[in-house]
């Protein structure tokens, strides 16, 4: 079973969809004591930053999934989901994230030939926190966004994607991935993505 974090700013349904596909059951809550008990928990986001992070904190969501991720349990940001993991956030202004990871998010700063937001299918690179991920360096992801995080610790970053420069696409440390893309978008790799998460092994902290 893998539980799906609703705070009334996530493709919920499409997500839902997405871990069915990949042969296991998926619940969708915004009850604090059903993420606490989750054994696998997704945390999706379309949206802005501020919104998001404002609705997780009026639902009291803030620290059960919080505690989900120091569990050991696995866990699965998206795009939103990504972003607010880390110190700061400065889309509409300056909104303080979950400080799981450190670093903040900030706006692409692009040539006129770039538009933003990135929207559409981009290649990534694999790095060495999503070697046994199962995804090869060169595979398309769908990407929507304005904004990409910039983890304090190289370390974290699993995959990057170049859009006008090399920007962080993906995040890994212990039991915690998270992708700027939607791996519930992404077709087949997006699938075999999802599917790994659902299957990778459980070791509670």
């Amino acid at each position: 079973m893998i539980t799906i974090v609703d705070y009334q700013m996530g493709n919920l349904r499409s997500v839902q969809k997405a871990v069915e596909r990949s042969g296991v059951e998926a619940k969708i809550t915004s009850d604090a004591s059903e993420i606490a008990a989750a054994e696998r928990l997704i945390l999706p986001g379309v949206g802005a930053f501020g919104d998001a992070i404002a609705e997780i904190r009026r639902r009291d969501l803030e620290q059960p999934i919080k505690d989900f991720i120091a569990s050991g349990k696995p866990f699965l940001g998206i795009c939103l989901g990504l972003q607010m993991l880390f110190e700061q956030g400065f889309e509409g202004g300056d909104h303080e994230g979950l400080g799981v990871l450190k670093g903040d998010v900030v706006a692409f700063d692009l040539p006129d030939e770039y538009k933003v937001p990135h929207m559409g299918w981009n290649a990534v690179d694999v790095q060495p926190a999503a070697e046994d991920w199962g995804v090869r360096s060169g595979t398309h992801f769908y990407f929507v966004h304005s904004y990409f995080v910039r983890p304090t610790d190289p370390a974290v970053v699993a995959l990057t994607c170049d859009y006008g420069g090399s920007f962080c696409a993906a995040v890994r440390q212990g039991n915690l991935m998270a992708t700027q893309f939607h791996p519930e978008k992404s077709q087949g790799d997006g699938l075999r993505l999802m599917q790994h998460f659902a299957t990778s092994p459980i070791e509670v902290a």
